[in-house]
């Protein structure tokens, strides 16, 4: 066995460690104070009290719906806790009206005095401010509720006094909340501490003896803490982060003893490598040079990073990761795994729980032979966490060398690197050109792979080809993308090429690497062409990552504010009253009308349809799309499905793309001359009663004129073009050649007047329904507009939208706005949800005969 006492060797490329009892030893006897030269932050923006703001709000908002719609909970539980009222007035000693002079006028005074005593001037004026915007912010939301709130909101924060209904958010306990909140945590302040103990006595007992309202008192509480959270952020608090002494104390727990520590500047400061901090006696002292990898984590990761050199001449880096930041990192991890399909990592949730990740992938990483800085210590110190370890000598980093200096060998080693970590099981998850750098080796160039931060051990087969993905994007940027996929090519199997291709997605990329890409977005669609040059077998089509996106977050929005809209104005007994007085024939007649619609929209694609289409085929298709509404925008889900249909059959997708958007150009062209023969044809000019307000015409006006003079800009026109003339030159073409043939156009505008007036008669029958009459244009127009608010409404199927766009222009005709809704709910129910059932079965034959 060795002697315990011999130094183990060292890794290549790396200073040796000296022995424990060197590393370990106070500093001598004579020695100066350690020198530090850094740019402490005095005071720091707390992402977490913005993150604190959104949430006090969130729940204020969630309090009110849950005191309108579960009213009779909040009130039971209300009525339980009163229950102990008369044994409350017996315990206590002193009135509950001198209990809320107490709280209201000692707590203020008592904190205030505290933070003079200490000569925190500013605190003092942070918590007087958010005392003040707590009581206005209470007193405007009692406000509003009282005089928009709806009837159940404001029973739901009423109590009876004196036997009179009155709306209680109490004030004042908004005011202590606010206070309280700015001034600091409870364990710093003996006096927030005892406050905020004796504010929640005060709040029961307040609730008890029914004196305020359970959901105003937490709307109160909730207000006053976003106050408190508000102020802060905007004004920021004294940062707990370790500077000076405090840095110094943690990097000796860590076990060194420093001698100098340098900041390394962010990237919008002095990117100087060299700094000299004076002496003890004032006299320049020695360069200090910070290594690349801490530059690198500078960048990659916005760690504060120091060069340190210790008592004994070493030279090492020291990586500070703070509290306040993490919640960010947070987040942001917590958005993608919410976000993404399995591609993210696991979350961590607390500085010490990331610094422990960051050591033990730092350590495993070493131990599996990647070329990557050593751990050589770590340590807390206030709300920091600092990770000391060996410097990079020097080194570039991929992002700051040349294309032309980025040679094979380069190439080669870079992904000899990666290559490492994968065999070991590791995936690093975050591969920017930041965290590669690249040092002349006496032989071959040496790259070293840092930033381990979110790497995963044992990780996945999806993480490691993530990491290769990455790879060959960023290095697409640097050296082109044929390059790039050729270095790929010589190291990995063709399986590991392959399975590149349906991951080259920006979503998949570090967000270095997609600002990078934002001005090159023809990269990834090179690497594509690419890699199926390469390999015509592999499959490039990106594979779905994304659980849900910007548009999908507003669609369920705003479905879900159509939905509520709906149900609290609709009228269900008047429906079911309805259905149960009037023939059932009408329903089911109405239905069939709905069901013929399918028959004539068929029609029209078999007869503009480039190649031959069975009309019971095309049906089935139209029934499925009734399916699919299910899950897209109105009018969406039928041209995915024709789309489909017509590739199936051999059509290119250019021709069908042309041959769908003619089907849908020719519907809205039937449509005018539709209304123009319907208003003639009744003898008189029914469009007339659709009055239009001076106020409309005037808007009109405003919206034609900002339209026409952003047409003036180039830029826009050059979007506008781009956005339509590809959909021209697709459709007229085939317009050109569909008017050579009168049959098949008269076919096809015939389709389009069956699918029109079978939805103008099934909501006529549906009027009839409720006694309502009206005539055929009417009922034409109502319906149109309807329609074509529910299809600009970017909501599956045009739920919600449409029931109200049609219940609205039912009100325009003088239809009784109850009533109106009525009719525009059972003409959805017969025409759109009882197709949905049909629409399936649809879709299951069409795709067990292979159409779709």
């Amino acid at each position: 066995m060795p002697d315990a006492s011999t130094s183990a060797p060292a890794a290549p490329g790396r200073p040796d460690e000296p022995a424990a009892g060197e590393r370990s030893r106070p500093p001598r006897d004579g020695l100066g104070r350690p020198q530090v030269l850094d740019t402490p932050a005095v005071r720091v923006h707390h992402p977490s009290d913005l993150l604190g703001v959104v949430l006090s709000l969130v729940g204020a908002v969630a309090v009110m719906a849950l005191a309108t719609y579960a009213h009779n909970t909040t009130s039971g539980v209300a009525e339980d806790v009163q229950g102990f009222a008369s044994l409350l007035r017996q315990i206590l000693v002193v009135p509950v009206a001198l209990l809320e002079t107490v709280v209201t006028y000692l707590v203020p005074v008592a904190v205030l005095a505290e933070l003079a005593v200490r000569r925190l001037g500013r605190q003092m004026i942070e918590a007087s401010i958010a005392a003040i915007v707590a009581v206005l912010a209470s007193a405007g939301v009692a406000w509003l509720i009282e005089h928009l709130g709806s009837d159940q909101l404001v029973a739901g924060l009423s109590v009876r006094l004196n036997g009179v209904l009155t709306l209680s958010i109490p004030e004042y306990i908004a005011l202590i909340a606010g206070l309280l909140t700015a001034t600091g945590p409870r364990t710093r302040r003996r006096t927030v501490s005892w406050s905020w103990n004796l504010v929640w006595v005060a709040v029961g007992v307040m609730v008890i003896t029914a004196g305020a309202s359970l959901p105003g008192v937490a709307i109160a509480l909730l207000i006053g803490r976003a106050a408190g959270l508000a102020v802060r952020y905007v004004s920021g608090v004294r940062s707990d982060r370790a500077y000076g002494a405090s840095l110094v104390a943690g990097v000796r727990r860590a076990g060194w003893q420093p001698r100098v520590l340098v900041r390394v500047p962010d990237e919008d400061e002095d990117p100087s490598d060299d700094a000299q901090p004076p002496g003890p006696d004032g006299t320049p002292g020695a360069a200090v040079q910070a290594s690349a990898g801490a530059r690198a984590a500078v960048r990659y990761a916005d760690h504060r990073a120091y060069g340190m050199v210790t008592e004994d001449g070493q030279e090492l880096d020291v990586l500070v990761l703070d509290g306040d930041r993490q919640v960010i990192g947070f987040l942001s991890r917590l958005w993608r795994s919410l976000r993404l399909r399995g591609l993210d990592g696991r979350s961590v949730v607390s500085l010490r729980q990331a610094a422990e990740r960051a050591a033990l992938l730092s350590y495993t990483a070493s131990a599996a032979g990647v070329r990557t800085p050593a751990l050589r210590g770590i340590a807390e110190a206030d709300s920091s966490m600092l990770l000391v370890q060996d410097p990079v000598p020097a080194a570039t980093s991929l992002a700051e060398l040349e294309p032309e200096a980025i040679t094979d060998d380069v190439l080669r080693a870079i992904w000899g690197q990666l290559g490492t970590a994968h065999e070991a099981g590791l995936a690093h998850r975050a591969l920017t050109s930041d965290v590669i750098l690249v040092a002349d080796g006496p032989d071959d160039p040496t790259v070293w792979l840092v930033g381990w931060d979110q790497g995963d051990v044992a990780s996945s087969e999806l993480a490691q080809r993530m990491d290769r993905t990455q790879m060959v994007a960023l290095l697409a940027l640097r050296v082109g993308p044929a390059r790039a996929l050729e270095s790929a090519v010589a190291v990995l199997p063709e399986g590991d090429i392959a399975a590149i291709g349906p991951l080259l997605q920006t979503i998949t990329l570090p967000r270095r690497t997609r600002e990078e890409l934002r001005a090159h977005k023809e990269v990834l669609a090179e690497l594509r062409s690419a890699l199926v040059a390469r390999l015509p077998e592999a499959d490039v089509e990106p594979v779905q990552l994304v659980r849900f996106g910007a548009r999908a977050v507003l669609t369920i929005l705003l479905t879900t504010a159509a939905v509520i809209i709906l149900l609290t104005s609709i009228n269900l007994q008047t429906i079911l009253d309805a259905l149960a007085t009037t023939d059932w024939r009408l329903s089911v007649l109405a239905f069939l009308l709905g069901m013929a619609t399918l028959f004539g929209a068929a029609l029209s694609l078999v007869a503009f349809s480039p190649v031959k289409l069975s009309l019971w085929r095309a049906s089935v298709a139209q029934s499925a799309s009734t399916f699919v509404a299910l899950a897209a925008p109105a009018g969406i889900g039928p041209a995915a499905i024709n789309l489909r249909l017509l590739t199936r059959r051999g059509t290119s997708a250019s021709l069908a793309t042309a041959t769908v958007a003619l089907v849908q150009v020719s519907h809205f062209v039937v449509t005018l001359p539709m209304l123009l023969v319907l208003s003639v044809a009744s003898g008189t000019n029914q469009l007339e009663r659709f009055t239009v307000s001076p106020t409309v015409v005037v808007v009109i006006g405003v919206l034609a004129a900002v339209v026409g003079a952003a047409l003036l800009v180039p830029k826009v026109r050059q979007w506008v073009a781009a956005k339509t003339l590809p959909t021209l030159q697709q459709t007229w073409p085939r317009l050109i050649e569909v008017v050579g043939q009168p049959f098949r156009l008269g076919v096809g505008l015939a389709g389009n007047l069956i699918t029109t007036f079978g939805y103008i008669l099934a909501f006529e029958v549906c009027l009839l329904a409720f006694g309502q009459h009206l005539s055929l244009v009417q009922v034409a127009i109502v319906y149109l507009a309807g329609n074509t608010a529910g299809s600009i409404a970017p909501t599956p199927g045009g739920i919600g939208t449409t029931e109200i766009a049609l219940a609205g222009a039912l009100t325009v005709v003088g239809v009784n706005p109850g009533v109106a809704t009525s009719v525009a709910v059972l003409f959805r129910v017969l025409t759109y949800w009882l197709r949905i059932p049909v629409g399936w079965a649809a879709m299951r034959y069409m795709q067990r005969v292979g159409e779709l």
